[in-house]
């Protein structure tokens, strides 16, 4: 499948399209079960022409699990959801159980995978605003076995149950995609950038807006513990943007005549 849109906005690495399916494509990269993995090297991984895929076994890390619609995962985190709760904010060594689990979930942790267990990863100022914010996340539990990574151009939208298709942009191509998200509606608020995993920002934020008469397009990759995996395999300066691929479609119809090909995008893009 092709894209004109990526095409104009010559992009370093392929669209991905996130498909779900009862399927898995042959040597399709995919993480062990049971072992950590951040589900955005399986989106970069498709970026760069490889296939890959996760299951309800196989996301990886408990956001993963969440981003990519197999449930509420996070009850599954060591300690409960009440440790993942201070795991992403103040830490969990302030409080007896969150000690426990530390020592318990020691030997199978990294370093510094242990240390943000311990002491926290600050992104929240306490764990009542964690609590906040998972009750805020649009949960979903897909129909499907699988979650596929598959590069643009291997897709066949004949047969492929296509959710979203996600753009690495830089921050030219980004601006170019705010401009066009809004281009053919006539209002102004047809982009978000949710406070989300980055593998929420193009899983379960786009499922959600796909269910919208009028989807909009999601900015991911600001979670920056994503950008520290990312940057390693695609580079640093790259933000994803997920069109639900109902907006992919009025998108891609909306190239022909638009700005992109005019002489301000030339200069930019030159």
């Amino acid at each position: 499948m092709q894209s004109h849109l990526s095409d104009a906005l010559q992009l370093k690495y392929q669209p991905v399209a996130i498909i779900w399916s009862d399927q898995k494509p042959d040597h399709a990269m995919q993480f062990s079960e049971g072992k950590w993995g951040c589900v955005m090297w399986l989106a970069a991984s498709a970026a760069r022409g490889k296939p890959a895929v996760c299951d309800r076994k196989t996301f990886g890390c408990f956001g993963g699990g969440v981003g990519m619609g197999f449930g509420m995962q996070y009850k599954k985190f060591p300690g409960g959801e009440e440790c993942f709760c201070h795991f992403l904010s103040s830490g969990n060594d302030r409080w007896e159980t969150g000690r426990q689990a530390a020592e318990q979930v020691k030997p199978y942790m990294t370093k510094e995978s242990h240390d943000n267990f311990v002491h926290g990863e600050r992104y929240f100022k306490n764990p009542e605003l964690v609590q906040k914010f998972i009750d805020s996340l649009p949960m979903t539990d897909i129909p499907s076995e699988y979650v596929v990574f598959k590069p643009l151009a291997d897709v066949d939208p004949s047969n492929d149950h296509i959710q979203t298709i996600v753009f690495f942009a830089n921050p030219d191509q980004l601006s170019a995609l705010v401009i066009l998200a809004n281009y053919g509606r006539g209002d102004n608020l047809n982009v978000i950038i949710p406070y989300a995993a980055g593998c929420q920002t193009i899983g379960i934020y786009p499922y959600q807006e796909a269910k919208s008469a009028k989807p909009r397009g999601v900015v991911g990759l600001t979670d920056i513990s994503a950008r520290v995996y990312v940057q390693k395999q695609l580079g640093a300066d790259l933000f994803t943007f997920a069109m639900p691929f109902a907006l992919f479609t009025e998108m891609e119809a909306n190239v022909e005549g638009s700005f992109l090909q005019r002489h301000t995008w030339h200069a930019l893009v030159k």
